[in-house]
């Protein structure tokens, strides 16, 4: 009896240890490995450019009242900035932003050689849909065409005298041309790089002004200007 009792005993408490037992066994079973999802940078659309921009304009226009006239227009060197959006990886559009001011004077007939027509600032404007390469790793070469309209304000007449010739007033035309364009951001990281940039732009301006000894004046200056820049990129 004494026996049967022992063994009843240790047989309650093997079964408690068992039971006891079975849900840490089982929660060990059971469990799941746990997985972590690699972490993705979010794309950014938004590119920016501040750039040295030099203005390289065409030497060609006339006076229409003075036989044989060439107007000349000087170059320039601005700070420059561009704001691009991505619409996918590959296609982009970009506006520039920068103002210029040129003058214009007469290099021939040889007479009135030197004769300031007068000074003008430009703000020209520029939007250009590129299509970007992007299998060239950190170069990023891009072509692009679109539209340019400058504005010109805070313009003067010329104030020399030249053949007995000075023009007293002067005024420049808004207008509007083609844009084409070539370049390549060349990217450090992420988010820092460098540009080179060419923008040819087809633009021309109406002129009108008084000249002394010669009364109302009109006539027509090409600007057609290469846009030449390098500078800083920053992607978002």
């Amino acid at each position: 009896m004494k026996r049967t009792a022992i063994l009843l005993s240790s047989l309650i408490t093997a079964a408690t240890l068992a039971t006891a037992a079975a849900p840490a066994v089982a929660a060990d079973l059971g469990a799941k490995p746990v997985y972590k999802a690699p972490a993705i940078d979010a794309w950014n659309p938004w590119l920016i450019r501040v750039r040295a921009l030099g203005v390289i304009t065409r030497n060609a226009g006339s006076v229409d009242q003075v036989a044989g006239s060439n107007l000349s227009t000087t170059d320039s060197i601005v700070p420059e900035l561009d704001i691009t959006y991505f619409f996918t990886k590959n296609i982009a559009a970009e506006l520039i932003l920068g103002t210029t001011r040129h003058t214009v004077s007469v290099s021939a007939p040889a007479a009135l050689n030197g004769l300031t027509v007068g000074t003008a600032w430009l703000l020209p404007p520029t939007l250009t849909l590129q299509y970007h390469f992007t299998d060239f790793g950190a170069w990023k070469p891009y072509v692009g065409a679109g539209v340019n309209y400058t504005f010109f304000y805070s313009q003067s007449a010329g104030g020399n005298t030249v053949g007995g010739a000075t023009v007293i007033s002067s005024s420049l035309q808004n207008s509007g041309g083609l844009a084409l364009q070539a370049g390549f951001d060349y990217m450090f990281n992420r988010h820092w790089g460098w540009n080179v940039d060419v923008k040819k732009l087809f633009l021309s301006s109406n002129w009108s002004g008084t000249v002394v000894g010669l009364g109302a004046a009109t006539g027509k200056v090409n600007l057609d200007p290469w846009l030449i820049g390098t500078g800083i990129v920053y992607k978002f």
